[in-house]
């Protein structure tokens, strides 16, 4: 993963938890908000509910003289608590549904009562009428209706023998029953009131809790997880730039050994790359060092090799010439052991010639001369050339061109001893039998020239090398065709390797530039 998706992911995941934390207290503020209008709402019953059971409790006492006046407050509270449970909440009708109903009950158990006061007072008029004696204490028994209706009636069966089945009486007695169930019911609504207070506050405290715990969990996980993961991928980045660092400083003191730690240490994000990146740099460094050291060794060698064949080349011209004279001047008259000495002079002399001829091509280097070679018939004319000179009657030559014309640029000359330096490597390894064959592609910009032969292959040490000049494993030559051969390709700007293995055979790859200006 990048380092950007893993700066942008830890960001979403403490956003995430910050959403969450909000959107959360948000729900809850929503929740407290309804609970608290709610409550007050319950507080406004649990009020309204106080004032009922007060002028209950007047009615009962000041009634019939003031029974008019609270009957008018009773029916006033129990509107108003109609109107404010009617009018409530819908998600809050279910709670207060009991409460409601205790209203209704309370509104007809109440009505029934001033029905039975009515009846009573009708009685007691007419009770009056027929019993002067009534009428003197009628007032007190009145007032006592409904504060102490059992009262009355023991009083009227002793004192005016009443019978039980006495409209009156029955009243008297119908009175304390509905009293004590209108009395019971006003004291439900005032618990239910408390109760539905109570149950609010402590959804109130409840939303209130949660929200305290979700700020102590949510917020230090916040900091945990943000903190974190930020301290997580700075320590992370700083460890490995001071790995690239630590590569830097050795690669400043020309040590251009890889990075030691395993490949996964390095990560797989933008970090990741640059160590690989410089890794590879380091190979380059290391193959362009290899590469400079060659070629300085080269040019010395070739320094070198110049001067000794240039003082060697006059004094062989001269036995060259002598030997050649001596050898006609003398003809026949001389005896054969001077005769073959004399050969022998004229043709190791004349071998001392090529072997100086090869240090003066090598010494020599000349800048190519460039121009348009087709690649095919070149490579063909170079095989045919190798002919000559060396037995290739038992090689299997084959040539693969992609395309089949090939058109690059390069020294005629040079090329071709680039060629058959190759082939007679390649039919020397083969002992003169075997597969040979040149593969070539064209790329963008470049000819991809591969030599391969089915020969004894190449040892690890030797490929080591086998371009530096005077080596050679075949036991003859000078050892300069391969480092000739390396030279002209440096001088055309590409790249030769060799890939071998004992026994399998060896290829020579050439890389070079198709536009070689």
């Amino acid at each position: 993963m990048s380092l950007k998706k893993k700066i942008i992911l830890s960001f979403l995941v403490s956003a995430l938890i910050i959403t969450l934390l909000s959107v959360f207290l948000y729900l809850n503020f929503v929740e407290i908000k309804k609970e608290t209008a709610f409550l007050e709402l319950t507080d406004t019953i649990r009020s309204k509910s106080l004032q009922l059971r007060r002028h209950e409790k007047n009615y009962f006492l000041y009634a019939p003289a003031k029974a008019e006046e609270e009957s008018k407050a009773i029916y006033a509270y129990l509107r108003e608590l109609d109107d404010i449970l009617n009018n409530m909440n819908p998600s809050s009708m279910d709670r207060t549904a009991s409460l409601k109903t205790l209203v209704r009950e309370y509104r007809e158990q109440f009505g029934k009562i001033e029905r039975l006061l009515g009846t009573a007072m009708a009685e007691s008029e007419r009770l009056k009428i027929s019993s002067p004696a009534y009428l003197k204490i009628s007032r007190l028994i009145e007032s006592n209706f409904l504060d102490k209706p059992l009262e009355d009636v023991n009083y009227l069966q002793e004192v005016f023998s009443l019978p039980s089945s006495h409209n009156l009486i029955s009243c008297l007695n119908e009175f304390d029953a509905e009293i004590s169930a209108l009395r019971k019911t006003g004291e439900n609504i005032l618990a239910s009131s408390k109760e539905l207070d109570k149950t609010a506050r402590g959804k109130v405290d409840s939303f209130i809790n949660m929200s305290r715990t979700a700020i102590l969990v949510f917020f230090p996980l916040f900091l945990i997880v943000g903190f974190g993961a930020i301290l997580f991928i700075i320590s992370n980045v700083v460890k490995r730039l001071q790995l690239i660092t630590n590569l830097i400083e050795k690669t400043g003191k020309g040590d251009f050994t890889h990075i030691s730690n395993p490949a996964y240490e390095w990560g797989k994000d933008e970090v990741g790359q640059l160590i690989r990146k410089f890794n590879d740099m380091e190979e380059l460094l290391s193959h362009r060092e290899k590469e400079l050291l060659r070629s300085k060794k080269l040019s010395a060698i070739g320094m070198l090799a110049s001067g000794v064949a240039h003082e060697l080349n006059n004094p062989l011209n001269n036995i060259y010439t002598t030997a050649q004279r001596l050898t006609k001047k003398s003809g026949d008259q001389i005896p054969l052991s001077v005769k073959n000495g004399l050969d022998d002079i004229f043709s190791q002399s004349l071998r001392v010639k090529g072997i100086v001829s090869d240090l003066l091509e090598f010494a020599r280097g000349r800048e190519p001369h460039i121009m348009a070679v087709e690649l095919r018939s070149f490579i063909s004319g170079a095989y045919k050339h190798l002919g000559s000179t060396i037995s290739t009657g038992n090689v299997r030559f084959s040539q693969e061109l992609h395309p089949d014309e090939i058109v690059m640029y390069a020294d005629p000359e040079q090329l071709e001893q680039v060629f058959i330096n190759l082939f007679i490597n390649a039919v020397d390894a083969m002992s003169g039998e075997g597969a040979l064959t040149v593969k070539a592609e064209e790329e963008d910009t470049l000819v991809r020239i591969k030599v391969s032969d089915t020969g004894k292959g190449i040892s690890r040490e030797t490929l080591e090398k086998i371009f530096e000049p005077f080596y050679t494993t075949k036991g003859k030559g000078t050892g300069l065709g391969l480092a000739i051969v390396y030279n002209i390709i440096q001088k055309h700007r590409g790249e030769i390797q060799v890939e071998s293995e004992e026994g399998k055979g060896t290829t020579f790859i050439i890389t070079l530039p198709k536009e070689n200006a």
